[in-house]
This record gives structure tokens, C-alpha cells and sequence, in this order.
């Protein structure tokens, strides 16, 4: 049987957090809470020191129809509520995975770190929906473990559960797990052309592919074109995903 204790993995074992740590936090929540009201996307905080949620945005994607404060409440025991059984081993994996990769890092490059994973929940009226789940450390302890991580929640480009990568501020390589084969691979991280990045910053503002043409004086087959090779390498099937991905992977 699966417990809340197996999110909580060894290699991050926090104990007790020395005084001046603690001052160092204590004001950083309202600058989480000033982010949250300025996105669509929801955010919470962890405290891995007492195995649960510090803060919950009012963001409703990640609710599934409570309150911020009742999804604090109930902490980890949301997971077990809410997410598809294979889902939830799968969540057990990642956080098993992620923490032995990042015992691996040098303890100066930890805060760097980012890992990016999907996973289904079951909304307020019973939909299971795919959300994309990054999250960040933002406190460590004197040895270099996690304390206190913010994640934040979108809703997912991709089709399926999994997609584990890990990315470090600064640095065009990405990490990506193979559930399959068990193990991290380097890849680089997707780049964009200028012409692509200009469609897509146009096609945000709503504009038709008869105007994004007239906008960057080309004929619209070539901004077809374009958008072709760009739902390719994104690996998407229309501009709504292509737009979501690059946001989401700060690629515009």
C-alpha cells in the first residue's frame, strides 16, 4: 500500500532548520502570493520539513472545487484523492528519481534546478485532465537538501503522464528520464527561430495568418510554412498547443 511517507524520499531527509535559516524565510510568501495573483497558473509551496503544504494559490486548475485553504489542509493526501492510481505511482517514481538526481549536484547548483513532469487529476466534476507540474527549490538546509520548494501548475501540451526532464538555469542542455530503460539522458533544449518566434509572438496577439503575413511582409504559404516547421519541432498539432508549449518552456 502506498503511504504519504513514500513522497518523502531518504535522500531528502530534513531535520531541524537552524534559527537563522528560519528569519531568512520568514517574508517570502508574500512575494509568492503577489506572483500567484499576476498568472493564470497555480502555485503552492512545500515544506519538506514538516511533509506538507506551506501555501496554496486560489487558482482554481489545481483545486479540483475546494479552497486554497481545504487543499492545504488535506496536504499530500490530495494526490491520494485525486490523482489516477498509475499516475500516482508514477509521482512516487519521479520524486524518487529527481531527489537521487539532485544529491548528484554539486550543492552550489542545486537552487539552479528545475524539474518539469505531467500527471492526471480528476477535476470537480470527475474529467481527468493532464497538468504539467514544475517545481523549484527555493530554500536549502546547511547540507544542501531541499527545505521548501514552489510548484507550479498548468495545464499539459503533451499526451501523456510522464515527460520528466530537468532543466538548469543558464544552460542549453536538458535532462530527460527514460521510465523504460531507468535513466537520465542529456539532450539540448529546443531552439526557436526568429521567424518562428515572431509568429508566435504575433499569433498570441490573435492575429490570422492572412495578417501575420502582411504584418512581417511575406506571402501567407510562407507563414504556413512556418508554423509547419514549428508544430514539428515542438511536436504539436496546432498553434493554441505551440503557443502553450513555448510559454511553458520559455522558449518566446
Amino acid at each position: 500500500m502506498t503511504y504519504t511517507k513514500d513522497f518523502f524520499s531518504f535522500e531528502n531527509s530534513v531535520g531541524e532548520i537552524p534559527k537563522g535559516s528560519q528569519e531568512q524565510a520568514l517574508d517570502y510568501l508574500e512575494a509568492i502570493k503577489a506572483f500567484s495573483r499576476a498568472t493564470y497558473k497555480s502555485i503552492y509551496v512545500i515544506d519538506y520539513q514538516k511533509r506538507g503544504f506551506e501555501y496554496v494559490s486560489d487558482n482554481p486548475l489545481f483545486l479540483c472545487g475546494h479552497t486554497a485553504d481545504e487543499i492545504k489542509e488535506m496536504g499530500y493526501a490530495f494526490y491520494f484523492k485525486y490523482v489516477i492510481k498509475s499516475d500516482l505511482d508514477l509521482l512516487i517514481k519521479i520524486n524518487k528519481v529527481g531527489f537521487e538526481f539532485y544529491d548528484r549536484i554539486p550543492l552550489e547548483e542545486r537552487k539552479e534546478h528545475t524539474i518539469s513532469y505531467d500527471f492526471h487529476i480528476k477535476n470537480q466534476e470527475g474529467k481527468i485532465i493532464l497538468i504539467n507540474q514544475k517545481l523549484t527549490p527555493m530554500f536549502l538546509t546547511e547540507n544542501g537538501k531541499i527545505w521548501k520548494a514552489v510548484c507550479i501548475v498548468s495545464l499539459s501540451t503533451e499526451r501523456q503522464a510522464g515527460n520528466i526532464k530537468i532543466y538548469k538555469k543558464g544552460n542549453h542542455k536538458i535532462f530527460k528520464y527514460n521510465l523504460d530503460g531507468d535513466f537520465w539522458k542529456a539532450d539540448e533544449k529546443i531552439k526557436l527561430s526568429s521567424r518562428e518566434k515572431e509568429i508566435l509572438q504575433l499569433s498570441i496577439r490573435g492575429l490570422t495568418i492572412k495578417e501575420i503575413a502582411e504584418s512581417i511582409y511575406v506571402s501567407p504559404d510562407t507563414v504556413k510554412f512556418h508554423r509547419r516547421k514549428l508544430f514539428d519541432k515542438l511536436e504539436v498539432t496546432n498553434i493554441s498547443e505551440a503557443i502553450m508549449y513555448a510559454t511553458n518552456n520559455k522558449l518566446i
